[in-house]
């Protein structure tokens, strides 16, 4: 039943596009929202104008590093990669990074890239399309091993091991390659498992992988193709969902729906609960939509297009759906409006690991915010930890910063992807600087 009722309203959602129009019609009030563990005040839509801008990367200067808390030590791990966007770690400990970045190849995107500053905030051409394998076998904190272990994937993202099998996500399909552990370079041709939604307006492209505890399923996040559906129904088929399929590719359905951009997912250590990183929807102003982490219902819909942040109806599409949006489940945790939270990785390594974080990080979640472009005052470009108590996440705090340069414009990179490492560190992506940052206790 519950497989029939995602899919109706997948379906339900698709259609009601049709009726789709942009009119900017101001709330003259906000909302209070309760939330797992706070109250957030929303301003109401259109309350400031929505902004355009785009940083500015610098990248860093030599012996320059972000900044962790005292007692962590930030070291770089690997440089001069192309847009290393994930990270995955296998469960013999070799590291995997997805490289690929988004394609806007035509004369009128190069156009506008050019005006409106976009070009210099992320990379520009083609995408390396490329998985590379790192491995420190000294356990230095350094890689002493660093090949290409997969080409030839539309847009890499999302990678996993189960058994004798790599699956990697690119934009358009699943791949699944035979494999075994230790080896440094995938060598068969692969076999397409499944088709994922691409073409037309698709800026958002990831498509990340995740197991189920019990390795007998595996969840797919598919990112919505618009902001706020404008593009109509055809564009957003099985998109803004987490999709779930056996691990040979069949048996799809829509786990949870009305998720605008999910990125990050992890099962949290102690309740075996999965969460998610939700990147929310563009141009209602400064402080609106707020980004979020939440647990995910199966069945569950949180409100794309139609609502936001619960049941507040977002009023490009007011009227529409009045049923689904009462339906709109509250998330759990606000990551801060147009932060661009997307990576997702929840810290379980017990102390006894050689660089195991203090007992306050045990459980609970960092999250990387790969930064603002449509608010006035940049945010994110940070990454934060939600801790968990009882089960229960708490209110983010600030873990790894000094991505900003302190002048609204300029920043020296752009996190996304974390990973937690067999010792006890943690890895963070910085796909703008083409670097992959260490950060581990200091010794």
């Amino acid at each position: 039943m519950k497989t029939t009722t995602a899919l109706l309203t997948g379906l339900a959602l698709s259609a009601s596009f049709l009726g789709c129009n942009q009119k900017k019609e101001a709330n003259q009030t906000g909302e209070t929202v309760t939330t797992v563990d706070t109250t957030i005040n929303l301003p109401a839509p259109f309350a400031t104008k929505s902004a355009k801008n785009f940083s500015n990367v610098i990248g860093w200067l030599e012996g320059k590093t972000p900044q962790a808390p005292p007692g962590f030590t930030v070291t770089e791990f690997a440089h001069d990669l192309e847009s290393p966007r994930w990270i995955y770690v296998a469960p013999n400990g070799d590291i995997f990074v997805a490289e690929a970045n988004t394609e806007r190849n035509g004369v009128k995107d190069k156009v506008i890239n050019t005006v409106t500053g976009r070009n210099k905030s992320e990379r520009e051409g083609a995408s390396a399309n490329r998985i590379t394998l790192f491995r420190d076998t000294n356990n230095d904190g350094k890689p002493d091993l660093h090949e290409t272990f997969l080409t030839g994937v539309d847009r890499p993202f999302g990678m996993l091991v189960l058994g004798n099998s790599f699956y990697a996500a690119g934009t358009g399909a699943l791949m699944k390659y035979d494999y075994k552990p230790g080896q440094t370079k995938i060598t068969s041709p692969g076999k397409k498992i499944l088709d994922l939604p691409v073409g037309g307006y698709n800026n958002h492209w990831t498509r990340n992988l995740l197991a189920s505890p019990d390795e007998k399923k595996i969840f797919i996040t598919v990112g919505s193709g618009s902001n706020v559906g404008e593009h109509g129904p055809e564009n957003e088929l099985r998109r803004a969902n987490i999709l779930e399929i056996n691990p040979d590719g069949s048996g799809e359905r829509i786990y949870a729906s009305g998720l605008r951009n999910p990125v990050g997912m992890g099962w949290q250590p102690t309740t075996k609960v999965l969460y998610t990183a939700v990147n929310e929807r563009d141009e209602l102003g400064d402080d609106l939509v707020p980004d979020y982490m939440t647990s995910v219902k199966e069945g569950g819909f949180y409100g794309w297009p139609y609502a936001y942040y619960g049941q507040n109806e977002d009023p490009r599409r007011k009227g529409e759906r009045p049923d689904l949006v009462k339906q709109a489940i509250v998330p759990d945790v606000p990551l801060g409006s147009h932060t661009a939270s997307l990576g997702l990785a929840f810290y379980d390594k017990r102390p006894g690991a050689g660089s195991a974080f203090p007992a306050k990080y045990q459980n609970g979640a960092f999250i990387g915010q790969h930064g603002s472009w449509n608010r006035t005052q940049l945010v994110g470009y940070k990454v934060v930890f939600v801790p968990f108590q009882d089960g229960k996440p708490g209110k983010p705090e600030d873990f790894l910063t000094g991505f900003l340069a302190g002048n609204n414009k300029d920043v020296h990179g752009r996190p996304v992807g974390i990973a937690v490492l067999p010792d006890g560190a943690i890895l963070v992506a910085d796909d703008a600087a083409g670097r992959i940052w260490r950060v581990a206790v200091s010794k």
